[in-house]
């Protein structure tokens, strides 16, 4: 039986939350008892899929990309751009994931805003 890396796992749930599917998303590698530590909303697993699919109908479309992915043990961290519409400016985001039995246990994420016109000719990525 093939067991899908961790890295692979968080990769296809953000795809899947920023692409409408976030029920789905969370039903296959979600775990029931997750917690999060996003400020917004409460810690608990059903308050931040609402939360996921609200942003679902208030920016349908938009992209996440990810560019840098790692993994140590049971954390994967993501490094992402995204873009929520053309007329919206792009954030980079950092998810940390913790997995349990090859579920999303725990979630934090850090996310600022891309500068149009930053003095570092280095980028964000």
């Amino acid at each position: 039986m093939y067991m899908q890396s961790h890295k692979n796992i968080a990769r296809e749930f953000f795809r899947m939350v920023t692409s409408g599917q976030v029920r789905e998303a969370y039903e296959k590698y979600v775990s029931n008892d997750f917690r999060h530590h996003n400020a917004y909303f409460k810690g608990d697993r059903e308050s931040l899929l609402v939360g996921m699919e609200e942003n679902e109908k208030r920016f349908p479309g938009k992209l996440l990309e990810i560019r840098h992915q790692l993994e140590d043990g049971d954390l994967v961290a993501t490094h992402s751009r995204l873009r929520f519409g053309s007329d919206k400016p792009e954030m980079t985001v950092v998810h940390i994931v913790r997995f349990v039995n090859d579920k999303i246990a725990e979630m934090w994420d850090v996310g600022q805003e891309i500068p149009k016109d930053s003095p570092n000719k280095n980028g964000l990525f």
